[in-house]
Order: C-alpha cells, then sequence, then structure tokens
C-alpha cells in the first residue's frame, strides 16, 4: 500500500438525532426495549413528529469507497448536508466511523472549522508548537518554519495572545497557516476559508497551489465551483451520504450543478431540501422583465424578482444571491442593506420585489439561492430557488456578446485615437 495516500473501504457514520445511542446496563432491559420497538414503529406513522425522537437515526456516510495516490488534489462537493464534512472528520480521526475503515499513509494536517486542533487557553506560539508535535514534527523542525508561519498568518502583534481572544478571521489565518506550512503529507481542507477576508482567500489558494506542486495529497471541500476546477484534478460527490461521481473535477462539478438546477423543477413549498428555523418560508419567485413577461431576460434591460414568502415577522429580510453556470458566486442583493430609492408599500402583501433598471449580467444560465432571515435567525434558506435564462441584448446601445468564464458587464464608452 506504499503506493496509496489514503484507502477508504466500505466507510459508514450513522449518527442518532435527538438523543444519545440506548445502552444496557442489564439484558432484561434491552429485551424490554426490543419487544417495545413494533409499538414505537406504528406510532410514529400515525405522529410524524415522533419519527425525530431519541433513537431516530440518519446515516451521514453510507458505505463509501475509494483511494487516493500521493500527491492528488481531490475536490470533495455536494449540497449541505452531503456528508462532506463528516468524512473528513472521519479521516482526520475526529469522529469514529460506524462500519468501514479508513486508512491513511502519511501525516495529515486539518483545517476543518474554526476552533479545531487549537486549545483557547493556550496561546498562538504555544498552539503553533502543539499542532506540530501532534503531527509528530520535532521542536527543531518546527523552530525552522515558525517565522514562516507567523509572517504567513499576519498576527505577530497577537502571537503571545490566548487564541481565545482571537477574532474568526486571525484563527483561521493562524491554523491555515500552521497547517499549510508544519509540512503533512495529508492536507485536508474544509469550506472555513470563507471566513477569511478575499485578500488572505488568495493568499491560501496560492500556498494550497504551492502545496500541491510539492507533491503533498490535498482534500478539499468548497461550494465555490470555480475554485474547486482551477485546484482540483480529481472530483468526489457525495449526496445524501453516497458517493455518486468519483471521476475528473469538471465532469464532477458539471454533474453536481445540473443536480442542483434539477431541484427548481418542484415547487418551492413543497421542497424539503431547505434549513432554516421555518417560522417564515420561501414559497415562490417570480422573475419579469421590464414587459412583465417571465419567458426570460435580457442584458441591459430592466429586470424584476418577487419573493413570496408565508408570513411576515419583526426584523425579516430577504438575500437572493445569483450564481453562473460555473457554480461560481457573481453578486448578492440584501433588502436590509437601505438604499435611498426603497420603499414600504403597505398593500405589497407577503413578498419581497427587487428591481433593476439594467440588467449587467451577460447572456447564459444563472440560478437564485434566497436566505429569509427574521427575529436574528436563519428561518428559510433555498438553494437553486430559481434558474432563468439571460439572452444577448444591448447595454446603453452597446452589442454585449457572451464570453467564457466572464458574467458581469458595465456600462462604459471610449475615446478613440484619431486615425489620419
Amino acid at each position: 500500500m506504499e503506493s496509496l495516500a489514503i484507502q477508504v473501504q466500505s466507510l459508514s457514520k450513522q449518527y442518532h438525532i435527538g438523543g444519545a445511542e440506548k445502552h444496557f446496563s442489564r439484558l432484561g432491559d434491552q429485551v424490554f426495549y426490543n419487544l417495545k420497538s413494533p409499538l414505537r414503529q406504528v406510532r410514529r406513522l400515525f405522529r410524524p413528529e415522533a419519527a425525530a425522537g431519541p433513537d431516530a437515526t440518519i446515516w451521514a456516510l453510507k458505505d463509501i469507497s475509494f483511494q487516493i495516490q500521493p500527491g492528488e488534489v481531490v475536490g470533495i462537493i455536494g449540497r449541505n448536508g452531503a456528508g462532506k464534512s463528516t468524512l473528513l472528520k472521519v479521516l482526520s480521526q475526529i469522529t469514529d466511523p460506524t462500519r468501514g475503515s479508513a486508512t491513511i499513509y502519511g501525516r495529515v494536517g486539518s483545517l476543518l472549522e474554526v476552533g479545531t486542533g487549537f486549545h483557547p487557553e493556550l496561546t498562538g506560539r504555544e498552539n503553533t508548537y502543539l499542532n506540530g508535535a501532534i503531527l509528530g514534527m520535532k521542536k527543531v523542525e518546527i523552530d525552522k518554519k515558525f517565522d514562516e508561519i507567523v509572517a504567513f498568518a499576519e498576527i505577530e502583534k497577537f502571537l503571545d495572545t490566548p487564541v481565545k481572544h482571537y477574532s474568526s478571521g486571525m484563527y483561521v489565518r493562524l491554523a491555515f497557516a500552521v497547517a499549510a506550512h508544519l509540512e503533512p503529507e495529508i492536507l485536508l481542507v474544509d469550506e472555513v476559508l470563507a471566513v477569511g477576508d478575499i485578500a488572505f482567500q488568495r493568499k491560501c489558494l496560492g500556498k494550497m497551489s504551492d502545496v500541491s506542486g510539492e507533491g503533498r495529497t490535498i482534500l478539499f471541500v468548497s461550494h465555490n465551483m470555480g475554485i474547486m476546477q482551477k485546484l482540483c484534478h480529481r472530483g468526489l460527490l457525495l449526496q445524501n451520504g453516497c458517493l455518486v461521481a468519483d471521476t475528473s473535477m469538471a465532469e464532477a462539478a458539471d454533474i453536481y450543478l445540473r443536480t442542483i438546477e434539477a431541484a427548481e423543477s418542484q415547487p418551492i413549498n413543497e421542497r424539503t431540501d431547505r434549513r432554516g428555523r421555518g417560522l417564515v418560508r420561501l414559497l415562490a419567485v417570480d422573475i419579469e422583465n421590464g414587459n412583465g413577461s417571465a419567458n426570460s431576460l435580457s442584458t441591459g434591460q430592466p429586470a424584476r424578482f418577487v419573493f413570496h414568502v408565508s408570513g411576515i415577522m419583526p426584523a425579516i429580510s430577504c438575500v437572493f444571491t445569483l450564481f453562473n453556470q460555473l457554480g461560481q458566486r457573481i453578486t448578492s442583493f440584501k433588502s436590509d442593506a437601505p438604499g435611498p430609492d426603497d420603499q414600504y408599500d403597505p398593500l405589497l402583501g407577503l413578498k419581497f420585489v427587487c428591481e433593476l433598471d439594467q440588467l449587467l449580467l451577460v447572456a447564459g444560465r444563472y440560478r437564485i439561492d434566497v436566505l429569509i432571515r427574521g427575529g436574528g435567525e436563519r428561518q428559510d434558506h433555498v438553494q437553486a430557488a430559481a434558474v432563468f435564462d439571460v439572452q444577448e441584448g444591448l447595454l446603453d446601445g452597446r452589442v454585449v456578446k457572451p464570453l467564457q468564464e466572464i458574467s458581469v458587464c458595465m456600462p462604459h464608452r471610449w475615446t478613440l485615437p484619431f486615425e489620419g
């Protein structure tokens, strides 16, 4: 097995919902509990809410098998709840599998979520040495990398401060610097890079590219398909805990984006793949052009987005985010970021309306993710709440042609040199 970095065989992970797994100290108690099981099943048929009782279970991972060679850069993708983070936690030995095995050949550096791997009472300096020791490095090896880690993390002033006082951005900067510079053979990275600022995200991606060029193995989880396709050569697509595709990153991303768009064909009020407390829910999305038609939109023309909700509550707001056909986030519109032309309409009813005088998207296909917040909490979050097409059009009289990997156009004018 020397040619392998990771070998996963029939890996499954089960979680219990609503309470801890039942344990019995006497055989009689277990027999009595099992005899009552048929009665519990019948009760759940008539009381669906009982299905999430103390002994309800879910399989976060189901019979997953794959092998990864040393030096491979592999992207793990899938919708929320697909099992991506659970898989990395099993590979990091943070949690044990229920069945199957995951064998790692080499030192592992993990950056899974803010707080993982650091002791809050220890300083940044102490945690750096602690992480190096966990990786099996000697103090002299850590000493050689220490200044480089501190410079990359940009936390020199706070190096001897306990990390419990760090902001989430500082935490991530130090955690990534430690994980990337202490030379693990295998680096596991979850979506935590989204916590840092844009400049640091670029810095991290550049470092990950350097690490992959050094022949080290990387497993990377992200929803940003543009970054994934640039960084990763191979993609593992998870769906409901199952491995449904193991192929090139481009093909895996294409399958993933098609599964997201497929959800849009189901009425929003019937969708179960949503997250939030649910006191207010998104019911429907209408997309209209300047003529009130919902057939399609055109570059440079007006556009109107209408979001129907089930109710109104204090501090309610609507956020919708546009993604292009590569799954890259284009822009977001937030109702709670007020503008001088915003208005309240007492006759509007249970809906939010966002109007654009000119649509600055080039021709192509786009999707909308919608977030409804209220009472200081996320009430509803729906991926691919709507999908729409933009046709080629004019922007201030100028023809705008579709270009690969370009999604946005802007009004502009030229001053040209005179041709004598």
